[in-house]
Order: C-alpha cells, then structure tokens, then sequence
C-alpha cells in the first residue's frame, strides 16, 4: 500500500472519511425526517385529499421546487450568511450541515410524495369508512404502505448527499472531498485523490447494498 499511494497519510484520510461519514449521516437523518413531513404535507393538501388545500399546496410545491432545483455548490454561497448566524462560522463539517440538509430534503419530500401517490386509495377510502383519525391514517395506513417507496428514496437522497459532502470540502467543510482538494488536486499528489475517490465509492456502495436489503424486507408485494 505505501508503494502504491506514497503521499497518503492515513490518519488523516480516516479522520476525513469519519468527517464525510459525520456529515453524511446527520444530513440523512434530518432530511428524512425533514422530507417526510414535507412530502406528507405535499400529498395531504393536494387535490382530493384528506387536508386539500390549493393555496399551501401551491406554496410548498414552489418551495421544494426552487431549492430542489439550485445547484448545491451555488446553495452553499446562498447560505453562507445563514450558516454564520446559526453556527457562527462557514468552515468545518458542521458548516456543511445546512446547505446538506436545505438542499436534500425537497428533493427527498419529492420522492416521499410520488411513493404515497402510489398508495392504493381503497386503502385509504377503507380507513376513512371505519372513522379512522387523520392521524391513524398517516401513521397505520399512508406511512407503513409507501415504506418501501421511503426506503429506496432515502437510499438515493443518501448516495447523493455523499456527493455532496465531497463538493462542500471543496470550500473548506471537511471531509474526503476537502482531503482529496487540498491535499491531493492542488499539490498534484494522484494518489491522494484516488484513495478519497475509492473510499467514498466504498461508502456509496455499501449504503446502496444496506438500502436494497432493507427495501426487499419491507416490500410485500
């Protein structure tokens, strides 16, 4: 291994992989509770639904529709004044944290929109005709049905989420994407780059691995 990458310091490229696994695991978590709700709620308030309401439905349609369209590197400088308000800096993985997280959960409330569409509405229609809560139906009907759906959609918002993690180490956040910048592009060490490029690619493919095993469990059908 010192043959073939000479210039790695492996202290280092751990603790920058524990860095994009720290960022990459704190921005899945809140965007899939994040998105969940915003996905619910999307769904909800559209037509023909239990909470339909075509003025906050407009709303957050518009919403998830512009940030999940910004590009993330340009999401980052758009929230740099955010990020020092609440965090009191723009450097470091926790700064990574709001941009992760803005920028992934419309894009995730979107794909927890489409998994509850597919939902049978027979179901639906069923609990509603034995008087079930709204929240009954959210929590015993719309959710257990569409997990499958919520599963995959994390699975991908997750893999992209790392990819992001690598952009953001680019302005100074952390991580392997910083490692593989700083300390492999701009000093013209290949092998730097190369090992931060496997190592995420392991982390990508273990997450997609983790997120079909868990589909193939939940799918019933």
């Amino acid at each position: 291994m010192a043959e073939l990458f000479p210039n790695v310091k492996w202290d280092r490229m751990w603790e920058a992989t524990g860095e994009t696994l720290y960022m990459s695991a704190i921005s899945v978590v809140a965007t899939f509770i994040l998105g969940a709700i915003l996905g619910l709620l999307l769904f909800l308030t559209s037509k023909g639904n239990i909470w339909e309401n075509k003025p906050v439905n407009v709303v957050l349609s518009a919403f998830v529709n512009i940030f999940r369209s910004i590009p993330f590197i340009i999401l980052i400088v758009l929230l740099i004044p955010f990020t020092k308000l609440i965090l009191n800096t723009m450097i470091g993985e926790n700064a990574a944290l709001p941009a992760l997280i803005i920028g992934s959960a419309p894009f995730y409330a979107r794909m927890v929109e489409i998994g509850l569409r597919e939902i049978d509405k027979g179901v639906i229609e069923a609990a509603k005709s034995m008087g079930a809560k709204t929240t009954t139906i959210i929590w015993k009907v719309l959710l257990p049905e569409s997990m499958p759906a919520l599963v995959s959609g994390i699975t991908v918002t997750a893999i992209a989420l790392v990819s992001y993690t690598a952009m953001a180490g680019v302005i100074g956040a952390g991580g392997l994407g910083n490692l593989a910048y700083m300390e492999g592009f701009q000093r013209s060490r290949n092998d730097v780059t190369l090992m931060a490029t496997i190592i995420i690619l392991v982390i990508v493919f273990v997450i997609q691995f983790i997120g079909d095993l868990v589909t193939r469990k939940l799918d019933k059908r």
